[in-house]
């Protein structure tokens, strides 16, 4: 199969602020995307929530656009727009005719040189952020789980560990000198690339980046921010409560290698034959087979690309009530023993292939909503911030597709033990109701 030739052309400007451009006629569209190295682990102490609340703020109105200018602006162009905050980086973008793309990207530079910071905003979107924190987690079955839930057993290093939406307290003591700090930090151009992909010429692109970005001021960056973890010993396990649904669940994690380690690529492949839908081996174990659980799945496949720091292998497991966690655990050591003793056959390394490989053209096509071009968008900007290397985009499949049987047994002998997992139950108050009924009736 021949390599992928996705044309990637860069530039960074006398501030430091990366433009990477893919050009592609085939549709008369463009995708902006303004990708900043900040997200939840990356966030001070103290500090926790900043990312995600600075994701609300950038669309309060910057110097020459008002409140809700930046949406009214590209909707009426026929666009659309977002953001959302991430492990190690947070983004913003919109989906825009390609007629649109000046005002787009003067929209984009306006507010990463001047975006209106005030008391009223600052309260507002402090507001917004907590009642999103009570209707997405407080209030909702399975509200965290699994990753807020997980993080404190599995990592020991505050920045990995901590209440990445925002600790209400820390929400609450953010002052407006805190908040104007952060932005000055963080939202730097020498701390965003700046993504262009679609319809557009590269140098009419390059030369409306610097019409627009060069005059925007870089700023000294901080110290990189220390998230390592140091080596598990022995298996962590905690739990938490589920007071809504009635279904006990379970997360189990495995710490995974660095994106920079030629393990990390036998890992994907391996997380694919454990999570991949209903034919992945946990699936189809746990749920088809066994019966054990009435849902089962997780891991990160290409996705994983998307972070810097460490992360988790995780699978989630909805099991049934008549079964306990121990026992559940015990059916899933299994799959886990199995794919360490015996070496995965040729077919079904094939057929984990073919499904990466597809997987792999479609995120490349939208990957987040159906927006066009968002996944090679989003996976530009992870190699560019993260590895220095867009052009990694054309190589990442084939060294995928090179993985072999025996690297997939490696790689799963040397990270799937127990001393290097975390597990956490989620167990329904009405459960643990019944059974201390249940226990207090036998007992008399």
């Amino acid at each position: 199969m021949s390599p992928l030739h996705i044309p990637v052309e860069t530039e960074t400007l006398a501030n430091g602020l990366r433009v990477v451009v893919s050009p592609d006629h085939s549709a008369p569209i463009v995708t902006v995307g303004v990708y900043y190295q900040i997200g939840f682990r990356l966030e001070p102490r103290g500090r926790s929530g900043f990312a995600h609340l600075f994701e609300h703020m950038m669309f309060q109105g910057s110097e020459h656009a008002g409140k809700m200018e930046h949406i009214r602006l590209v909707n009426s162009s026929g666009g659309v727009l977002n953001g959302s905050t991430h492990y190690d980086l947070t983004n913003y973008y919109e989906v825009v005719p390609s007629s649109a793309l000046e005002r787009v990207l003067w929209l984009e530079a306006d507010r990463m040189r001047a975006l209106k910071v005030d008391d009223d905003n600052l309260r507002n979107q402090r507001d917004v952020v907590k009642e999103e924190i009570r209707v997405r987690v407080l209030n909702q079955p399975y509200g965290g789980f699994p990753e807020l839930d997980l993080a404190p057993v599995a990592y020991r290093n505050w920045q990995n560990s901590h209440n990445y939406l925002g600790d209400f307290v820390d929400l609450d003591a953010a002052s407006l000198a805190d908040v104007r700090s952060f932005f000055q930090t963080y939202y730097a151009p020498n701390n965003a690339v700046l993504l262009v992909v679609g319809d557009v010429d590269p140098a009419q692109a390059f030369a409306l980046a610097h019409r627009f970005f060069d005059g925007i001021t870089r700023q000294p960056l901080p110290p990189a921010i220390d998230v390592s973890e140091t080596p598990q010993r022995e298996e962590r396990r905690g739990e938490v409560e589920e007071k809504f649904a009635q279904i006990p669940a379970l997360a189990i994690a495995y710490h995974a290698p660095r994106r920079d380690q030629r393990d990390w690529y036998a890992f994907v492949i391996l997380d694919s034959i454990l999570h991949g839908g209903r034919a992945g081996r946990v699936y189809h174990t746990l749920v088809l087979e066994k019966q054990i659980a009435l849902d089962a799945g997780g891991g990160e496949s290409i996705g994983a690309a998307e972070y810097s720091g460490p992360t988790l292998l995780t699978t989630t497991i909805f099991h049934k009530p008549e079964f306990s966690a121990d026992a559940t655990v015990t059916a899933y050591d299994e799959v886990i023993r199995n794919v360490r003793e015996n070496r995965i056959s040729d077919d079904e390394l094939q057929q984990v292939k073919v499904k990466l490989r597809s997987d792999f053209y479609s995120m490349l096509e939208s990957g987040h909503g159906g927006v066009p071009r968002f996944g090679l968008m989003h996976a530009l900007a992870c190699f560019t911030l993260f590895d220095k290397n867009p052009q990694r985009i054309n190589t990442i499949l084939d060294e995928l597709l090179a993985v072999t049987a025996a690297d997939v047994q490696a790689v799963a002998q040397k990270y799937l033990t127990r001393e290097n997992r975390a597990i956490l139950i989620r167990k329904p108050v009405a459960q643990e109701v019944a059974q201390s009924e249940v226990a207090e009736e036998a007992a008399r």
